[in-house]
């Protein structure tokens, strides 16, 4: 019987990896439901929402041990050839050795919620989530530095828009 019960257990154990869940891609899958609907901004208009400095804005990164890091930066949006680019200042931290490091990273911009008119809210309905890619070459680097509001080298393409909630 107790051999019995050891086989059973060793068997259990090797199909432990067959019930277990296969690992989700947060990053991409995370709150895919547009709760607010498509009350987002995209292109100049986030842009110019992002450098009017009225709002709140973040960037998520992953610690090496896989939690979440969200930072607080200096930041400006620019435009070079259609194509639009985040701007970060940070002092060097556990946020910059986790970019240093290869971390995707998430932006995220709400505008001030409205106090006035039609469209009144207690909270942030309004802004933009952006997947961002660190700007790897040079020339692209150079000519950014050239029209950037700041002296920060830390340039990201935002690569995908979605509305906040």
């Amino acid at each position: 019987m107790k051999k019995l019960l050891a086989c059973l257990l060793v068997l259990s154990l090797f199909a432990l990896p067959v019930l277990a869940e296969e690992q989700v891609d947060a990053f991409s899958t995370a709150s895919v439901a547009d709760f607010y609907g498509a009350a987002g901004l995209a292109g100049d208009d986030l842009m110019n929402a992002i450098n009017s400095y009225n709002g709140f804005f973040a960037v998520a990164s992953v610690n090496p041990d896989g939690t979440p890091n969200i930072g607080f930066y200096i930041y400006s949006c620019i435009k070079l050839n259609d194509v639009y680019y985040l701007q970060l200042g940070l002092a060097p931290n556990q946020t910059t050795a986790n970019m240093d490091n290869g971390s995707k990273l998430m932006a995220m911009y709400a505008s001030v919620p409205a106090t006035e008119g039609e469209n009144v809210t207690p909270y942030a309905t309004v802004g933009a989530r952006m997947n961002l890619e660190k700007v790897t070459d040079e020339a692209t680097v150079a000519a950014l530095k050239e029209i950037a509001p700041q002296s920060s080298e830390m340039f990201y393409e935002i690569v995908h828009v979605r509305p906040l909630g």
